[in-house]
């Protein structure tokens, strides 16, 4: 995107107060929104075998069946262990469980992330394209994290894009400005120059989605193990589905969007 340079028409309010509003705005709307939908993942994992998979968002937890591998269909034996991996969820409670509790944590860090933020980051005003005004975003040298989780955004710099029109976060990169340290190296660090990139996009009216997701952190962990963080997922075709899905009848509604899928090509 090839960005303006007209001066952002939101300087009565400071960056980080814009920041701020943006993002309890985030919260609220994401608090009302209950509506589920389904879309394509794409990873395009480097030096791996690239993936597209479909995912349905049901009342008890996302659903998604693996649809091509390096753009190739699956063979059948590939088929039928997605199939056998999908009978799997839909027969152990105990790992349905175990998924939810994953997502509820994801969603627990998210929401920190975004309430945090406007405290853990300096921001300035950046270039103004339109209704996306961006924002420029250093360490606060007067914070004081107090978690691993904050050390890390605390080491974070980069740039933030916002809709100043619609008062959502519309993009989000950065980079560790140093490497961080747990327990004085002991239990760990992640070195200098990691990155990672979110955008978001409105799917359908008022209903925002993560698009674009990438992580690339290394490091080393407990006992000094290697560790690489790589994550590098697309997510694109979104659809609306009925919001009170079940996982049951999500994995037939995702059948069935596949098998017209593959029917279609």
């Amino acid at each position: 995107m090839l960005w303006g340079q007209a001066a952002p028409s939101v300087t009565s309010t400071s960056a980080n107060d814009l920041l701020r509003q943006v993002l309890q705005n985030e919260v609220a709307a994401q608090a009302v929104d209950h509506s589920h939908w389904s879309y394509r993942s794409v990873t395009p994992s480097s030096g791996q075998a690239s993936r597209a998979e479909k995912v349905i968002e049901t009342k008890d937890g996302d659903i998604a069946h693996l649809t091509t591998v390096n753009g190739r269909p699956l063979t059948s034996d590939e088929e039928a262990k997605e199939e056998d991996r999908i009978e799997t969820l839909l027969n152990d409670a105990d790992l349905q469980r175990k998924k939810q509790r994953e997502a509820s944590a994801d969603a627990k860090h998210a929401a920190h992330f975004v309430k945090i933020l406007p405290d853990v980051v300096v921001a300035t005003y950046g270039q103004r394209q339109g209704d996306l005004q961006e924002l420029n975003f250093t360490p606060n040298p007067t914070f004081h994290p107090t978690t691993r989780e904050d050390e890390v955004l605390h080491a974070t710099a980069g740039r933030i894009v916002v809709n100043v029109k619609e008062n959502r976060l519309a993009e989000i990169d950065g980079h560790l400005t140093e490497t961080i340290k747990f327990g004085a190296g002991l239990l760990g660090y992640l070195e200098q120059g990691g990155q990672f990139q979110v955008k978001q996009s409105e799917v359908g009216p008022g209903h925002w989605e993560v698009t674009l997701l990438r992580v690339d952190m290394k490091g080393k962990a407990l006992c000094f193990k290697t560790i690489s963080v790589h994550q590098d997922e697309a997510h694109t075709d979104f659809e609306r589905v009925a919001d009170d899905l079940t996982l049951a009848q999500g994995a037939g509604e995702l059948r069935e969007q596949v098998h017209t899928a593959q029917l279609r090509k």
